[in-house]
């Protein structure tokens, strides 16, 4: 029997997309949630899975437009070898770190024969173990940078700052090109990156943006989680982290002030009555803002839990539509990049959003009265809201609320 393998839909708003590669060679046996391809559109990337077991037969080039219902290749579940391998409904065994899944997709494949690369000595991030695009790219960049390290071995330079995924593939290509002699290099503006630029003009343009900062002393959350890190990751499975607390917190703040968490809509204010946080994440497409539905009603384990399954989707590019729509708060943590003071970007069309930065050491007055210094450990943080809805007393003591909560986080507890 023939399977038609159809580009899925994704949302109401979402006609077409791009098939940016094949994750399966043309002719390959695959079983039922073998990874096919890589559909990416204004809104989302995800990866297409077999919903038969068959031999593929690709209709469609990779780097294509492809229309949602299209039909972009086939499965002969008939063909030979097309019972063999996992089991319907099982997933195969993962492969061990650096080792192929099903084969390398082709897009894969030339980039490793392109650089001479060993497939053996990349570690695969993409589900099953599977080697993407991303993880050759870093394996480049990473590589490129090698003979500057081992200069650098007397005398050891301080941990870099992780580089954000989004960022990879320019900066390997850059790499590549200086390694070559090329003066200027041009890379295809994916749709994700076409849409944020887009969005991120469209904020610039519509909304009153300001920003309002602060400063949390985070001794007491630190010390909160060295106390209990073991007992709750023992309890829950899951390791206690500092999102946890800002989201907790961001809620108490909303409650606070509840026209934080309103938006405009044309000539009306419509007042969100529920808490739905968005978590920026960074992907190897850009960024991404999945939401965690009604946090104010979620213990810390719940959310801690929640929190890593949508990184996790993100990172394996498994995340939904439903994943992204309808938050009513965004929160970014630029910290762990290294930022230490930013003015984040409203996620439109929410009116406001929460910038986290880096935690660093240094002396604070601890006591007014007698201006004793301590050394804590200090984060700024920064509110940018929408002006036109939110008055600069609201968002001041919307930021306040949080920094109170985050340094006592007996009050997340007790909430008061």
């Amino acid at each position: 029997m023939i399977v038609e393998i159809k580009v899925p839909e994704v949302g109401e708003s979402i006609t077409e997309g791009v098939l940016v590669e094949w994750l399966a060679e043309d002719g390959a046996v695959v079983a039922v949630d073998d990874p096919l391809f890589e559909l990416e559109t204004d809104k989302i990337t995800l990866t297409v899975a077999a919903e038969a077991a068959g031999k593929l037969s690709q209709g469609a080039e990779a780097e294509s437009t492809v229309q949602v219902g299209q039909v972009v290749g086939t499965l002969d579940t008939e063909a030979a070898g097309a019972g063999e391998g996992a089991p319907q409904g099982e997933p195969a065994a993962e492969p061990e770190q650096g080792q192929d899944h099903d084969g390398l997709s082709p897009a894969v494949r030339r980039l490793v024969e392109e650089y001479g690369l060993d497939p053996t000595q990349l570690e695969g991030t993409g589900p099953g173990g599977r080697v993407t695009k991303g993880d050759v790219l870093a394996f480049i960049e990473q590589h490129a940078e090698a003979p500057v390290e081992a200069e650098s071995v007397a005398k050891p330079a301080p941990a870099a700052a992780p580089v954000p995924a989004a960022a990879k593939a320019p900066a390997a290509a850059a790499a590549a090109a200086t390694a070559t002699g090329e003066r200027e290099t041009r890379i295809k503006m994916s749709s994700l990156r076409r849409r944020l630029a887009q969005r991120l003009v469209e904020v610039q343009q519509t909304a009153a943006l300001l920003s309002t900062f602060n400063e949390a002393d985070m001794s007491g959350v630190m010390a909160l989680r060295k106390r209990f890190k073991e007992p709750f990751e023992q309890k829950h499975g899951v390791k206690l982290g500092f999102m946890s607390f800002f989201v907790k917190a961001v809620v108490e703040g909303l409650r606070a002030v509840p026209r934080v968490n309103a938006r405009i809509e044309g000539d009306e204010i419509v007042q969100a009555n529920y808490h739905d946080i968005g978590v920026a994440v960074s992907t190897e497409n850009g960024l991404v803002v999945p939401v965690v539905r009604d946090a104010g009603r979620l213990s810390f384990a719940e959310l801690e839990q929640t929190i890593g399954e949508l990184a996790k989707k993100a990172r394996d590019k498994k995340l939904t539509l439903e994943d992204l729509s309808g938050g009513t708060f965004t929160i970014s943590n630029g910290g762990v990049y290294g930022s230490l003071l930013s003015t984040p970007i409203i996620n439109p069309p929410q009116s406001a959003i929460l910038g986290m930065h880096g935690i660093k050491k240094r002396p604070v007055v601890v006591d007014q009265r007698t201006d004793q210094l301590e050394v804590r450990p200090m984060m700024y943080l920064a509110v940018s809201y929408d002006h036109r809805l939110i008055d600069g007393a609201e968002a001041v003591t919307f930021l306040r609320r949080i920094v109170e909560c985050i340094e006592a986080p007996e009050r997340l507890m007790l909430e008061v």
